[in-house]
């Protein structure tokens, strides 16, 4: 398994993320613990939820509570204000048994919260990495233009964006633009929400990109082991591979 840096955190996670979000698909709960400690067993040390998915964040919690210090956990909030933060922060802690979040990422689905806003959202976040409760503070978008704020602000230490083979070409913007603000990158919906189906081409396109942090859901072993698996071999990016993700990106869009 790779690692590397993600921006400013400077939290060293797996080049391959798990993302527990769909693991409400599992068949069982037995089957998603499962599924969360082949991966890790398989290297991967970096799990994204969300609060509004309180089920990922338990089944998290059951299956990493006795490996906490080896993992790194990231959920999300869009609360909005600093009394709905701090109870959802408090309920995601209690739901993972665990007392503090690495990545605590503010999901932006309306306003913008500033530095100095009236609205406190900013500031409550800046309180609870203060008191150790999350280590690092940051942001969910899906609008190009919020994200490009956002990074610019400086106020944020990772992105977290859909991207993925077939997503709009200025995405790839924002990858470069998270690089030269030293904000990490991290790919929601790499297969673009169940749209894609071929795993290799997907995860051989976001490889081509270093500080890309994909995360990957497996509702099953077998979507896990085929994830595994192109971690370990990742597909040849020559021409023959361009055209296809060429054609794949033209037949979507």
């Amino acid at each position: 398994m790779e690692y590397v840096r993600l921006g400013k955190t400077d939290l060293l996670v797996s080049r391959t993320a798990f993302g527990a979000m769909c693991l409400k698909d599992a068949e069982s709960a037995e089957s998603a613990g499962s599924l969360i400690r082949k991966a890790y067993d398989a290297g991967i040390n970096f799990f994204d939820t969300a609060r509004n998915e309180p089920d990922s964040e338990t089944l998290l919690g059951d299956s990493l509570h006795d490996i906490r210090q080896n993992v790194l956990v990231a959920t999300k909030t869009s609360a909005s204000s600093p009394q709905e933060i701090r109870r959802d922060l408090d309920e995601s802690l209690n739901a993972m048994h665990c007392d503090y979040i690495d990545l605590y990422q503010y999901e932006i689905t309306g306003f913008i919260p500033e530095k100095n806003g009236r609205d406190g959202i900013y500031a409550a976040l800046q309180d609870l990495k203060t008191a150790g409760k999350i280590k690092h503070i940051g942001v969910a978008a899906e609008d190009y233009e919020t994200a490009g704020k956002v990074i610019r602000s400086g106020m944020y230490e990772a992105l977290q964006f859909p991207f993925s083979m077939i997503s709009p070409t200025a995405t790839s913007s924002l990858v470069d633009l998270c690089a030269k603000f030293d904000m990490g990158f991290i790919a929601m919906q790499p297969l673009c929400g169940g749209v894609l189906s071929n795993i290799p081409l997907a995860f051989g396109f976001l490889y081509q990109y270093e500080n890309v942090v994909p995360v990957w859901g497996a509702r099953t072993i077998e979507e896990l082991n085929q994830i595994l698996y192109f971690n370990d071999h990742p597909p040849v990016i020559d021409d023959a591979f361009k055209q296809d993700v060429e054609k794949a990106r033209a037949f979507f869009n």
